[in-house]
């Protein structure tokens, strides 16, 4: 099993392959093909994949120093090929310039007797994670937590998830942004559920709530996206070509159903009924659920890469209250058609982004409800400014 998966370059073709629920809107998008359309991700501590390879916008921060002594004229032309094209690439990768970031969220009950979602946006959190290592300049997280059996799981996550993340977040000199903010968001995510189930096991009785996690990180122009359950988030990427836009899959559900998930459920000794370990719990990996963790229900997030570019627009982080009746493209265009409505009225002293973001999210949250979504219903759009 791949802990790691890159999401295709600004410019790449495999976003059709890479998209898996949240596919490409038109089919007049580049076919996939590049040299990642066919990557499921890098391992934990492998090297991340020269900037030949497909991934080079993400690796074009980390130069390498070579030695070319004695090595011949040969090796001497390549490398001089291969520093060419790093510059070329670091060039493309900086003349985007730091992207903004910023958040906005609506939630319904919907039929539910009460609200067990929660959520968190911090639009910067640069100076809690200083000193910062001199490769990074801005630090933002948005996440929505769907909380189940009780709200105490999930409120506990918001409250407590991006504190020991800070805590843990690289400080100083480090060789590798990429390995060693994934590094950190494993640990953080652990470390998260344990402390929640130390706190549930010495109550009397013992508390049984679980909840889902979606949590995105932003590194510069660098998003990485850990996930657990059955929450997503969605990048809305506009085709310039097309003049289309596209909503890209930027987690991965963790459902019993799911082959892998399920063969590590009977190895532990857990079993999968009606779609569900032990025919009761909808999600194969959450923080807490203490009941289910000997069965095989872990707390180890999938964990995705995606670099920012100058033609995204938004991103959209949901609980499977939205997704139960939206897909991921008639959420995105859903947005985009409340983002363009010139009817949206702007209260005095409110910015008109401002006001069309918290519409979008409104709207959508409500849509949903009336579509007949009896779940909770997070919706959160991150705006991405140029």
């Amino acid at each position: 099993m791949d802990l790691f998966g890159d999401l295709p370059e600004p410019g790449s073709s495999a976003a059709g392959k890479e998209a898996q629920k949240g596919p490409l809107l038109f089919d007049d998008l580049p076919p996939a093909g590049s040299a990642d359309s066919g990557k499921g991700g890098s391992l934990l501590f492998d090297d991340l994949p020269p900037a030949s390879s497909g991934d080079a916008a993400s690796c074009a921060t980390e130069q390498v120093s070579i030695e070319s002594h004695g090595k011949g004229e040969k090796r001497k032309s390549l490398e001089e090929e291969k520093n060419g094209r790093e510059e070329l690439v670091e060039k493309k990768v900086w003349s985007v310039g730091l992207l903004g970031l910023k958040g906005y969220v609506a939630e319904r009950k919907g039929e539910r007797e009460d609200m067990q979602d929660a959520h968190v946006i911090l639009n910067d959190i640069t100076e809690e994670c200083q000193p910062l290592p001199s490769q990074i300049t801005r630090v933002s997280y948005f996440a929505v937590f769907d909380g189940h059996g009780g709200v105490r799981a999930s409120k506990f996550a918001a409250q407590n998830l991006h504190q020991n993340l800070i805590k843990k977040f690289p400080k100083g000199e480090i060789v590798s942004v990429e390995k060693t903010v994934k590094r950190c968001l494993l640990d953080t995510f652990k470390h998260t559920d344990e402390e929640f189930l130390k706190q549930a096991s010495s109550q009397k009785p013992a508390w049984k709530d679980g909840s889902t996690a979606t949590c995105v990180l932003a590194v510069d122009n660098t998003l990485y996206i850990a996930n657990l359950g059955d929450s997503r988030a969605i990048l809305c990427r506009y085709n310039e070509e097309s003049q289309k836009y596209a909503a890209l899959s930027l987690s991965k559900e963790h459902n019993p159903t799911q082959y892998e998930e399920r063969m590590r459920i009977q190895k532990a000794g857990g079993n999968v009924r009606d779609g569900r370990v032990l025919g009761v719990l909808e999600v194969s990996r959450s923080i807490g659920d203490g009941q289910y963790k000997r069965c095989g229900v872990i707390s180890v997030p999938d964990i995705k890469r995606c670099q920012l570019a100058h033609n995204d627009r938004f991103i959209l982080i949901a609980c499977d209250g939205l997704f139960k009746v939206f897909t991921p493209e008639e959420a995105v265009n859903f947005i985009v058609s409340c983002l363009e409505d010139k009817n949206i009225q702007t209260r005095e002293g409110k910015l008109e982004a401002d006001a069309r973001y918290e519409a979008a999210c409104n709207r959508l949250a409500n849509k949903a409800v009336q579509r007949g979504s009896a779940d909770n219903v997070t919706v959160m759009v991150v705006r991405i400014e140029h």
